[in-house]
């Protein structure tokens, strides 16, 4: 089964997962990216049973309204009961990290506000210890060389994105090099250095749900405190 396959598989599996609690009212947030855009296309079936979404880019917005989903803008919803959307990588404590299509600054707004993360990924996601996949972190732009310097401070090896601006008019530090033991710390200390606007570890918000597309079938996984011998968790 190739990659695309099976975020195929696990995108529909997330859509059959919140579908019993849809509601003509019901407002999603989504995600972005090559995941999220096959979740977006599953819910393009259901047009009509769900009142509309609300996109984590611009580029998720765009696919929304192809399929002809309403689009609203945060500050004009009270509240999101659900947001889905895939993930760089993720640990055993759904500690995830993203923004390899810089788009992890509204992510995280939007899974700040949604009651259930949901987590949609290919099994090749799942790791032992973050860092394997370069930690992205936007930063506003006069700002890039200090903070590069302050993350190699930190051990890390920050690389521009060349030709990358966020679609809050930002750019992108990839930082190589970490073996992130302690996820919630560096998330922390990582946007406490001046000029950073946020990083890719969701680890103060985790996913509450974690849904890996495997050979075998979509497991479907809350927080699991251990790790099998091979150092998959599921």
């Amino acid at each position: 089964m190739t990659q695309d396959e099976l975020k195929q598989k696990v995108a529909q599996a997330a859509l059959d997962y919140i579908k019993p609690d849809l509601r003509d009212d019901a407002i999603i947030g989504v995600g972005t990216g090559s995941t999220a855009n096959f979740f977006i296309d599953a819910l393009g079936k259901l047009v009509g049973q769900f009142k509309g979404a609300v996109a984590s880019s611009d580029a998720t917005a765009e696919r929304l309204k192809g399929h002809g989903i309403e689009v609203f803008d945060l500050n004009d919803v009270d509240q999101l009961s659900v947001y889905v959307d895939g993930a760089d990588e993720a640990n055993a404590k759904l500690e995830v990290v993203k923004g390899g299509g810089a788009a992890l600054t509204r992510e995280k707004i939007v899974a700040a506000v949604a009651e259930t993360f949901i987590c949609i990924a290919d099994a090749s996601k799942a790791v032992e210890t973050l860092g394997s996949f370069p930690l992205p972190v936007e930063v506003i732009p006069m700002a890039r060389s200090y903070v590069a310097r302050e993350i190699q401070k930190l051990g890390g090896q920050p690389v521009y994105r060349e030709g990358v601006v966020t679609d809050n008019g930002n750019v992108i530090l990839d930082v190589h090099g970490l073996s992130i033991t302690d996820a919630k710390d560096l998330e922390k200390t990582l946007n406490n250095i001046v000029g950073v606007v946020t990083n890719g570890l969701f680890a103060h918000r985790p996913a509450d749900v974690l849904m890996l597309g495997t050979e075998e079938g979509v497991k479907t996984l809350t927080v699991i405190n251990t790790m099998s011998a091979s150092g998959e968790f599921y």
